[in-house]
């Protein structure tokens, strides 16, 4: 079992290793269910008691295979329980749905991941929820867009594609004081390279798809919530029929307990791919945390312990015809709109000006998207070598 008081590569791997869910082996067993039955009347009302945790009731509440990574994933967050989805969008919805109802406002970071702006403007605008983006530099200036009605304080940090990085503390800080929840899709710095409880987040979101599985072979998410907001977060997405595959929770499992090294490595690696970009005449400048031309820079080094393989960079030029070259013919990197798995991918991204209302970007500069995995950086920097040939042939053409 798992101690508040180990360091964290050991809670990585011990924790939700309880014996209650394991029954003495290594990795908890698999159990497929969906009827559970009972011998008595006492013990059927006891199970569905308060939906108690860790009591087996139905299979859409969850099996000890579930309860094992939940509680794992809620110790390594800092929170209190973890509810499980089918992706990281439907943790994102049902995180927003536990707590929106219709004439409530909502605060949006516009540097969201762009099917969670969707689900504001198509979805939540039809329940009466209204939204606001705000700049995720704004700091203090959040204060100015709290109305009476502002239920939520959406935040994501670093920020889809362009990676701004948001002073999380404050904007929780400022949200409490008028009585807001505030969210986080924490998905980037995964549960381990920052608390996001200890900077004031209320419900920390993953999309476990990424780093905590780690493969490329399982869809899914977990929203984590503390004490105050745990037991509705808990309620509302079992009544929303939210549920999880125990093979696809296994294989999550399994992922987890090696997140610490293969993140290490996609750190270091990104690190060297960073750092050759930046020296490239292409290169406009950098969008990694780490780097100081990221937005926000200074809270990456104060908030988080560590990065990944993900990052963004700004060519000075370019078009779509040479940006096509570049992505294209690529020998490692595959194009592809996931990250987190031990494969490197690349992303051209267009069209950015088009999905921010409360900040500006200028698109004339193109922006390239890379994950960094795990092959060798000298053949991923002889790949983009090659791809800035291409792209340079059709600038000079």
């Amino acid at each position: 079992m798992s101690d508040k008081n180990h360091k964290r590569d050991t809670r990585i791997v011990s924790a939700g290793r309880d014996s209650k869910w394991t029954k003495g082996v290594i990795n908890p067993p698999v159990f497929r269910a969906s009827t559970i039955v009972f011998d008595t009347m006492d013990q059927m009302r006891q199970a569905s008691a308060g939906k108690a945790d860790g009591e087996m009731f139905y299979g859409r509440r969850g099996t000890p295979t579930h309860f094992a990574f939940q509680s794992a994933i809620a110790e390594l967050e800092g929170g209190v329980g973890t509810a499980l989805y089918p992706s990281g969008a439907a943790a994102i919805s049902g995180a927003l749905l536990s707590f929106l109802k219709s004439g409530d406002h909502l605060l949006m970071v516009d540097s969201v991941y762009e099917p969670t702006r969707d689900l504001c403007e198509q979805v939540l605008a039809g329940f009466g929820v209204e939204t606001t983006y705000y700049d995720p530099l704004i700091g203090e200036g959040i204060r100015e867009l709290i109305r009476p009605n502002t239920r939520v304080l959406f935040l994501e940090s670093p920020g889809s594609i362009t990676m701004e990085v948001q002073d999380v503390p404050t904007l929780c800080r400022i949200a409490h004081e008028h009585d807001l929840i505030t969210m986080l899709d924490n998905t980037w710095a995964s549960p381990i390279n920052c608390r996001p409880f200890e900077m004031g987040v209320d419900i920390s979101i993953q999309a476990a798809t990424k780093y905590i599985v780690g493969h490329s072979d399982v869809m899914m998410g977990t929203a984590t919530a503390n004490e105050k907001h745990w037991r509705q977060l808990q309620e509302h997405s079992y009544l929303m029929g939210q549920c999880t595959s125990p093979d696809d929770v296994f294989l999550a499992a399994r992922g987890l307990r090696t997140l610490g090294v293969r993140l290490a490595q996609h750190e270091k690696n990104a690190l060297t791919i960073a750092h050759w970009l930046a020296s490239r005449p292409e290169v406009d400048h950098i969008r990694h945390p780490a780097f100081e031309t990221c937005p926000g820079h200074e809270f990456f080094k104060r908030d988080f312990s560590g990065s990944n393989g993900l990052f963004s960079f700004v060519l000075k030029q370019g078009n779509l015809k040479a940006t096509t070259a570049f992505v294209e013919q690529m020998a490692h990197f595959k194009m592809g709109f996931s990250w987190g798995g031990y494969e490197s991918l690349i992303l051209s991204v267009n069209g950015i000006d088009k999905i921010r209302s409360a900040t500006d970007w200028d698109s004339s500069k193109p922006l390239i998207r890379l994950h960094i995995g795990l092959e060798d950086p000298e053949d991923l920097i002889a790949d983009l070598e090659a791809g800035f040939e291409r792209f340079n042939a059709v600038m000079q053409a």
